[in-house]
């Protein structure tokens, strides 16, 4: 399967420490087949190349949830002053951007990215997706073999493009008492950083089923401090009707956040 591309008029610029690496008012957004979220692919005049370093194939597999994950036609690292970041660039071998470099946002390797002025995380924003945040006085029961592990009339439902919505719950309405705290944390382009996971030990993928945002982004700043879940990972019955567990790219482990 073919990249899809798309121009976009957003300036872009990636740093390693106050390093510009590259700095493009014609990036070129694509989606491999093989990750549902965008990418940018960069002219070579808009890159730093001669702080790349050819490299060697990297012996030890990609982070689960970045990329890339099909074939790479070239590597480089980059090398700033004493430090090198290893495999932080390479060559995507679709003849559709084959000319451009692609730069890495899997963290520790760039340390900061810009579209504008504004500070973006984890990947680029998709122009085609969007997010809103609701009040509702919805019903919302959530459940895990067979034990209530939330109640709630008053959730903020989360409309994301192309996700199952989520269900954004107050506090004193989460059984946290049936719940475990982890180390989990994770970043979004679109919500911002939660900072807060919980799990449900002794169950089949029971580990980081649900999460908070202390400081959401103002776009959804509605669900601060609420809990939500994973529907995929838990039974939600909703106005007291027994809610389908939906398929999503977080149905498979390795597409869900780690850190």
């Amino acid at each position: 399967m073919e990249v899809r591309t798309e121009p976009t008029d957003k300036w872009v610029r990636g740093y390693v420490g106050e390093t510009v690496v590259v700095d493009s008012r014609a990036a070129l957004l694509f989606w491999d087949p093989l990750r549902p979220v965008p990418e940018y692919a960069f002219r070579r005049e808009d890159v730093r190349t001669d702080l790349l370093r050819p490299a060697a194939a990297p012996t030890a597999g990609p982070h689960p949830f970045y990329p890339p994950h099909g074939p790479v036609a070239e590597w480089y690292d980059v090398v700033v002053g004493d430090r090198v970041v290893e495999h932080a660039a390479w060559v995507h071998p679709d003849p559709a951007i084959s000319d451009r470099v692609v730069l890495s946002w899997r963290p520790g390797v760039l340390d900061r990215w810009l579209e504008e002025e504004e500070e973006v995380y984890v990947h680029p924003r998709d122009p085609h997706k969007r997010v809103e945040a609701l009040l509702s006085s919805r019903h919302v029961v959530v459940s895990l073999e067979g034990v209530v592990l939330a109640d709630s009339h008053s959730p903020v439902l989360l409309f994301e493009t192309d996700l199952p919505t989520r269900y954004y719950l107050p506090r004193v309405d989460v059984r946290l008492d049936e719940l475990t705290p982890s180390t989990n944390r994770s970043a979004c382009p679109y919500k911002g950083f939660a900072e807060e996971y919980w799990s449900r030990p002794g169950v089949a993928e029971g580990d980081n089923i649900a999460w908070s945002y202390a400081a959401p982004f103002p776009a959804v700043a509605r669900i601060k401090d609420r809990i939500a879940f994973y529907n995929e990972l838990v039974d939600i019955t909703l106005d007291g009707v027994p809610q389908p567990r939906p398929r999503s790219v977080f149905s498979k482990a390795s597409n869900r956040p780690v850190e």
